[in-house]
């Protein structure tokens, strides 16, 4: 009686902690999961939510539109802090204004004042996240198991020996994790490089480039052409270039506007540019992200030479080299652009 007793308990623990399994990762992890709604910036972690200012006081230096920022910072009191301390620590004079005029549009004076020390998303407690949970869930299945081994224990202790010797079970060796080393090295290899120089006289300039994976597939284009010319010489004095991608899975073409110094802050040629693709300062070793459905390509500027003439310093290029570097979209793949990044954090 005491053995058939030692199973019965045996098997009531088993079917518990099957039970307790099948509810916990099944029901609760897999099929009806914790759904969060309502969160805004200020429940990212910090090295999110630096991400998000510096995307939103590049948008705003380039829209100047105050009511989106307060829009998207409304409900984050200490936003300007946050700003602030991004501002402080940055060792780019460009970037540090900036954020200074992030700050200025939420507390009227910019980051002239103190800066409060702004605690760690760790000392808060937000750093746990999922794994938190995890480690907590997975010490108390760790309990489990050692009160289940103590009371199996207690049972044979108490029930007869066994007339017959019973089979062993054997634990199944555990097999180690299969190494994503190579899978991720193959991620971040391009499928296709193209490098195009444009030098001073190549009135007609125009590169494009065919993106095909390693069976030959074709999956879209890329290239570099002129956009904007300034003064009425021949040959002409290019002040914009047009980097642009096209995707045969998305319905649109992604361009962005290079623009020379000049051109960038002069805001009659940025106006006029504007519906061309999003505008960007041409700097050295400076690289350009274009991002669509399935596509992402860098453009890296190599080479940045302006030309002298009559014309205001810094409007013309002399010579200018891109390097374009395409990937097929298997993963998260470089940043994407500032609008379109804002954009959708503002759906919080």
């Amino acid at each position: 009686m005491e053995s058939n007793s030692g199973r019965y308990i045996l098997v009531a623990i088993v079917a518990f902690l099957l039970g307790w399994a099948i509810g916990l990762f099944l029901f609760g992890w897999v099929i009806w999961p914790v759904e969060y709604t309502g969160a805004g910036p200020q429940d990212l972690t910090e090295q999110d939510q630096q991400v998000y200012l510096i995307a939103l006081a590049d948008l705003y230096a380039f829209d100047s539109n105050m009511g989106r920022v307060q829009q998207a910072l409304g409900n984050w009191p200490e936003a300007d802090q946050t700003i602030c301390q991004l501002a402080n620590t940055s060792v780019d004079p460009a970037a540090a204004a900036r954020y200074n005029a992030l700050a200025a549009v939420l507390n009227g004076t910019g980051c002239t004042g103190a800066v409060g020390t702004i605690p760690s998303v760790e000392d808060e407690g937000g750093g746990r996240g999922g794994l938190g949970y995890f480690a907590l869930i997975c010490g108390l299945f760790a309990l489990l198991l050692v009160v289940v081994a103590g009371i199996l224990l207690v049972v044979r202790r108490r029930g007869p020996q066994p007339s017959a010797v019973e089979p062993r079970i054997q634990e199944t060796p555990s097999v180690a994790p299969i190494t994503e080393i190579e899978a991720a090295e193959e991620q971040i290899t391009a499928i296709a490089r193209f490098t195009t120089t444009f030098v001073r006289g190549n009135d007609t300039y125009d590169e494009s480039f065919s993106i095909e994976n390693e069976d030959g597939d074709f999956l879209g284009e890329c290239g570099v052409g002129l956009s904007d010319t300034i003064g009425t010489e021949t040959p002409k004095n290019v002040t914009a270039f047009e980097v642009w991608l096209f995707d045969k899975n998305d319905i649109r073409t992604v361009t962005k506007v290079v623009m020379s110094d000049h051109a960038f802050f002069d805001e009659a040629i940025k106006a006029k540019l504007a519906p061309k693709g999003e505008p960007v300062l041409a700097r050295p070793n400076e690289t350009i992200v274009l991002e669509t459905a399935s596509l992402i390509v860098n453009a890296e500027i190599v080479e940045l030479e302006y030309g002298t003439n009559d014309l205001p310093p810094q409007s013309f290029f002399e010579r200018f080299t891109v390097e374009l570097s395409a990937w097929a979209k298997e993963g998260d793949f470089g940043e994407p652009d500032v609008q379109g990044r804002v954009d959708d954090m503002l759906e919080f």
